[in-house]
């Protein structure tokens, strides 16, 4: 069974609350992701998701922190934030080390298959996938195929 991980993005666009266009059908595709999708998969987050989300500022912290209460969690090592300096070093990911960078390197040394994002500018964004898989291959590592959930769908019964 394909292991996925939802990012902050993914999460955030089950429970916004926002009306525009864009968010509504990434809330639609997302709900329905959940709904259809979900069983066909082992599904996790990271430690990193669940402070992102527990942040004050977050605009639906309690709903968010609540979605994710049942998936499992895993763990931020000192193996995965040396990767994810080094994604930040190579120029891979934004600094500072943390968020986007923390989220591929948990998907690398958890050996997870998808990570499931929102985030086209700098996590689902096509010309990333060679520099990632080139730095991550030197490293040692294979980085997860990072999707929009629209793109990690099956349809058969």
């Amino acid at each position: 069974m394909p292991r996925v991980y939802l990012d902050t993005s993914f999460i955030s666009a089950c429970i916004t609350t926002r009306s525009d266009a864009g968010s509504i059908v990434r809330r639609e595709t997302s709900v329905e992701w959940m709904e259809t999708q979900r069983r066909r998969h082992e599904v996790f987050i990271s430690v990193e998701v669940v402070n992102e989300l527990d942040s004050p500022s977050f605009p639906v912290r309690e709903a968010a922190l609540a979605f994710v209460a049942t998936l499992e969690t895993l763990a931020i090592t000192d193996e995965v934030l040396g990767l994810a300096g080094a994604l930040v070093k190579h120029k891979v990911m934004p600094a500072p080390i943390g968020g986007d960078a923390v989220h591929v390197a948990a998907c690398a040394i958890h050996m997870i298959d998808y990570l499931l994002s929102w985030n086209v500018r700098h996590l689902a964004n096509p010309n990333k996938v060679a520099h990632l898989r080139a730095v991550c291959t030197r490293l040692g590592v294979v980085p997860p195929t990072i999707v929009t959930p629209d793109l990690l769908w099956d349809e058969t019964p």
